[in-house]
């Protein structure tokens, strides 16, 4: 019995018991069949060159395809070993890195600080009219009632005349001059304003200190500053009964007398003499307070 070959029992090259050469042998017409070449056919030798190279063009292509793959792997693993080196946070949001007072080295809380300043406050007009200290300004009668009239509110009044003395008792009515002169005055300024048929005069007395004044104003029970007419401006209040008023501010004390230029006495129905006293009045006070407000303006810009 003859022995099996590989192939389930089958012949090598074929079922029907003869061999068939493989594809690449061929017969040469004429030439001797070459040693090993089944049924005397010759091996096609180009074919097997062209196989042989196709089978070394492969193997080289699977060398180089390992080895790109080799180097995309190292420099995996070389980009995995920079970013742990850098602490993991590159790459990461804004909202998954920690704050930057928790990052070491930061700057966040080495930021230099400065105490809040404030200008400090203006200064008080009324500091600079209060003592003949600061209150160095020029003063007169026109200085301190200037122009030719006087508006508060809708209501006009003319100014008349101006004046001033260092004799301040002799400008006054009554127990008003000895007050004065009891508590230093030094100077009494005048001036008249008048509207419809009413006219009023307010004195200024000057002083030394805002106390003084004070003193002034607080005792004052009787008399009057005396009216100064001229300038447009009958004689009134001389011989008839008139409304009178007395306040201080600072280191002056203030007084007006008010009445009509007809000669009528002043009754508390005259409700437009007691408006003209009260409006002039206030002019007094406004201007020593511009008064005050001018030195301290300039003590600012000329420190």
């Amino acid at each position: 019995m003859r022995p099996m070959s590989f192939g389930q029992g089958e012949p090598p090259w074929g079922s029907s018991g003869q061999q068939q050469p493989p594809s690449n042998w061929v017969t040469q017409p004429g030439m001797p069949p070459a040693a090993g070449a089944p049924g005397g056919q010759t091996p096609d030798w180009a074919a097997l060159a062209e196989a042989s190279e196709s089978r070394a063009k492969r193997r080289r292509l699977l060398m180089v395809g390992g080895g790109a793959l080799a180097t995309v792997a190292v420099a995996a693993v070389v980009a995995i070993a920079v970013v742990n080196a850098n602490g993991g946070d590159e790459g990461k949001s804004a909202d998954e890195l920690p704050p930057s007072a928790s990052i070491p080295g930061s700057t966040a809380s080495q930021q230099p600080t400065f105490a809040e300043t404030k200008p400090p406050p203006p200064p008080d007009p009324k500091d600079y009219i209060s003592s003949a200290d600061k209150d160095k300004a020029p003063l007169s009668a026109a200085g301190l009632f200037p122009g030719t009239k006087y508006t508060k509110g809708g209501a006009a009044y003319k100014k008349g005349a101006t004046a001033e003395t260092t004799k301040c008792d002799s400008v006054t009515n009554g127990p008003l001059g000895d007050l004065l002169k009891a508590n230093g005055c030094t100077k009494v300024l005048r001036a008249t304003y008048i509207k419809d048929g009413v006219a009023v005069t307010v004195g200024v007395a000057v002083f030394d200190t805002e106390k003084q004044a004070t003193k002034v104003k607080d005792v004052y029970k009787k008399g009057t500053v005396k009216s100064l007419s001229g300038k447009g401006v009958a004689a009134f209040c001389n011989t008839t009964i008139c409304r009178s008023t007395t306040n201080s501010y600072g280191r002056y004390a203030y007084f007006t007398v008010g009445g009509f230029t007809s000669g009528k006495d002043v009754t508390t129905k005259d409700k437009k003499v007691f408006t003209a006293g009260d409006d002039i009045a206030g002019l007094a006070f406004q201007q020593i307070h511009h008064r005050g407000e001018v030195q301290a303006s300039a003590a600012v810009q000329n420190p």
